[in-house]
């Protein structure tokens, strides 16, 4: 393996063995350009036709509460303060204050700098660590990190990003791929990053922060690569593969996110292990986030609708899916004025 010595996390070995090796630019370019490649019309079919799939009425209160514990909700501006933090923060706790049995969402996503307003204004409710208490509905702490959005950084820069998100707290790290060395075939490069991250990850008690490697589909140009993209994220210890940053369009699109959850399904079939997918940036309404929902369950099964296998990426879905879910508890619809801004 090319990798720095910054890099002791290991991958798994089954990686080593579908690669053929050490994981060189050779060893991935074979491997990765020997994946079949994607009919670009069939997936675009079947994205359309899981697209119209409908819910029946009486599990469209499943479906909404079940998007709203699936949800990253995210603050990620040069103009956030520590009072707009908390703010989500609360929101992220209690989304509907008229109707206390409303799910918290999964997690709250903020810049590293704002990990410790967003850890001490969580309290007891922060899922530490990734732990779950049975029958309370924890928060998780996600951080986005590696030069978030660019990844145009050194990697000793990134790597302190990283480490530093950790110690404050975060339980989660969302990382971007170097796409320029991606597109320019340096896939070596892209593997030894994702390695040196997740070993970045880890926590002085020995336990890991969940990594989620950033694609940015946007800029892979091809479903190819976006499939190709994926793969080396597993194969290097992504935990969940995420198609967008949310800052450059297109973000996340049906048929993309069809994609890499194939990927998902044919890892799980080659090793057993289950991988998480997080579609984010332009996810906007719950009629759209239910069409999501159809395509994880018809793609890769019903149980990958969980928080550590499935996410949105969003910060305005939330006050739709409420509107809808007030909608179906009142009979009628109510204005935006009913949900908080942020």
């Amino acid at each position: 393996m090319t990798s720095s010595p910054l890099a002791t996390y290991q991958p798994d070995q089954r990686a080593a063995a579908l690669i053929g090796g050490e994981a060189t630019d050779a060893n991935l370019r074979r491997y990765l350009h020997g994946i079949p490649g994607i009919d670009a019309v069939g997936l675009e079919a079947r994205a359309a036709d899981l697209g119209t799939r409908s819910i029946k009425t009486s599990s469209k209160r499943w479906a909404i509460d079940t998007i709203i514990g699936l949800i990253d909700l995210t603050t990620l501006e040069g103009a956030d303060t520590p009072g707009k933090v908390r703010s989500l923060v609360a929101k992220a706790l209690v989304p509907d204050p008229g109707d206390p049995g409303c799910p918290r969402v999964a997690a709250v996503c903020v810049y590293g700098d704002m990990v410790g307003t967003a850890v001490t204004a969580l309290g007891s409710a922060r899922a530490a660590g990734g732990t779950e208490r049975a029958g309370v509905q924890r928060v998780h702490v996600a951080a986005v990190a590696t030069a978030f959005p660019s990844g145009r950084a050194s990697l000793a820069i990134k790597l302190a990003d990283v480490r530093d998100s950790v110690a404050a707290g975060a339980d989660e790290i969302d990382m971007v791929i170097d796409r320029g060395a991606f597109l320019a075939g340096r896939f070596g490069q892209v593997y030894d990053e994702i390695v040196a991250v997740k070993d970045a990850c880890r926590r002085a008690d020995g336990s890991v922060a969940h990594l989620k490697v950033i694609l940015e589909t946007g800029e892979l140009n091809t479903y190819d690569n976006v499939r190709r993209a994926s793969w080396l994220a597993i194969l290097a210890g992504g935990d969940f593969i995420k198609t967008s940053t949310g800052k450059v369009a297109p973000a996340a699109t049906l048929p993309v996110t069809l994609s890499m959850l194939e990927v998902v399904r044919d890892w799980h079939r080659l090793t057993g292990v289950r991988i998480g997918v997080k579609p984010a940036g332009g996810i906007r309404t719950s009629k759209d986030a239910i069409k999501y929902l159809v395509t994880v369950a018809e793609t890769v099964g019903e149980e990958w609708l969980v928080p550590h296998l499935f996410r949105f990426g969003a910060s305005s879905l939330l006050n739709d899916v409420l509107l809808q879910r007030q909608k179906m508890t009142t009979g009628h619809y109510s204005g935006p004025d009913y949900v908080t801004i942020d």
